[in-house]
């Protein structure tokens, strides 16, 4: 991949580093002119589903838990994203963030800042309906779902777990609980997919949800993903034509990685709207605003780095917030031109994606 493919300039890299030390002060930017300000906080690296495309049915060794930062830690560190970096989101995940107990803790430590981000969820669901309204009440802003499938054998194929109607429920607490716009994100499964995904929209734009639909990303623990079998944006929009009428939405997409789409008001469902995110086959790496955080206290420039900046050392080794700064800003200055998955020696990372955080 080029970087003029990615729409990015050419910049004077040397040996693959840059050339110049990153910036002491402003925005948190890399090389190529991009601003991060979304923060990606992954709580834990534990999920109680086992989704075929992220990890296998036995689960994975999960993170000795001295290992993950406390919500003293994970604090400490949204203050200085925020007030030091010019953080203006943070979105928290998971592996799956409602098994964490300090969940509602460190929303609040969030929601106290000043500046005050925007605060987000990503969760699969379960439990959500017995927390929504504490999360709204803490400081949570919207909260994104991941549902692949309405039909319950399918998604108990997909998940592993027969727990299809705990994540309506979830969804519909959410909803109740004013976490709106609620968002569903879907990832199609190879076989079912294409049938799921027109179900699926009718659902949401029946209950007012807005579903966000993924490419399949190479994030599996088992490092068997496959670009062949990728259902990829052209042909979900193709299948959705055939039962919606879509049009392209006109507002400006900025950095947000969703193409969106106005679906028209039918005979069976009321109007919304549709995103597809073609992070494979039309990646959107040159207005990526993304720096990420691990449950284990490491930055991560980018969902595909190979390679990652410790804080958590920094942190229980008594460095001194600007210490911390800097190494943030380091991380992300060296922050690659896009993450490589259709060039011919791309490198899938060790981390699934349960462990790097959505």
């Amino acid at each position: 991949m080029t970087l003029t493919s990615l729409g990015l300039p050419t910049v004077n890299r040397s040996g693959g580093a840059p050339l110049e030390p990153a910036p002491t002060s402003g925005p948190l930017v890399d090389t190529y002119g991009r601003v991060a300000t979304d923060l990606r906080v992954s709580l834990t690296d534990k999920c109680n589903l086992r989704c075929t495309y992220c990890m296998p049915a036995e689960g994975l060794d999960w993170l000795p838990g001295e290992a993950l930062l406390s919500a003293a830690e994970l604090s400490r560190l949204l203050r200085i994203a925020v007030t030091r970096l010019g953080i203006t989101s943070v979105r928290f995940t998971g592996g799956e963030p409602l098994v964490t107990r300090h969940l509602e803790e460190v929303v609040a430590a969030a929601a106290s800042l000043q500046p005050r981000p925007e605060i987000t969820l990503t969760t699969n669901g379960i439990g959500l309906d017995r927390r929504a309204a504490g999360l709204k009440q803490a400081g949570l802003d919207r909260i994104n779902v991941s549902l692949d499938s309405v039909d319950a054998a399918h998604f108990a194929r997909i998940t592993r777990r027969d727990r299809l109607a705990d994540v309506l429920d979830g969804l519909a607490a959410a909803k109740a609980a004013g976490l709106q716009p609620v968002k569903v994100n879907a990832v199609l499964d190879p076989v079912s997919g294409l049938d799921d995904v027109v179900d699926l929209l009718g659902y949401c734009l029946d209950h007012g949800y807005q579903l966000r639909i993924i490419e399949q990303m190479p994030l599996d623990a088992g490092h068997t993903w496959q670009r062949g079998t990728v259902i990829d944006a052209e042909a979900i929009l193709t299948t959705l034509r055939r039962h919606f009428d879509l049009r392209a939405d006109p507002k400006p997409r900025g950095s947000a990685p969703a193409e969106l789409w106005q679906v028209a008001a039918s005979a069976e469902h009321p109007a919304g709207s549709v995103g597809v995110i073609a992070s494979v086959t039309h990646a959107f790496c040159s207005a990526c605003d993304r720096t990420r955080l691990t449950a284990d206290g490491q930055i991560r420039s980018c969902l595909f780095s190979t390679e990652e900046s410790d804080l958590r050392a920094l942190l229980r080794g008594g460095a001194d917030d600007a210490a911390i700064e800097a190494a943030w800003r380091a991380a992300m200055w060296a922050k690659p031109a896009g993450h490589g998955i259709n060039d011919p020696d791309f490198v899938q990372p060790v981390r699934p994606m349960s462990a790097i955080g959505g």
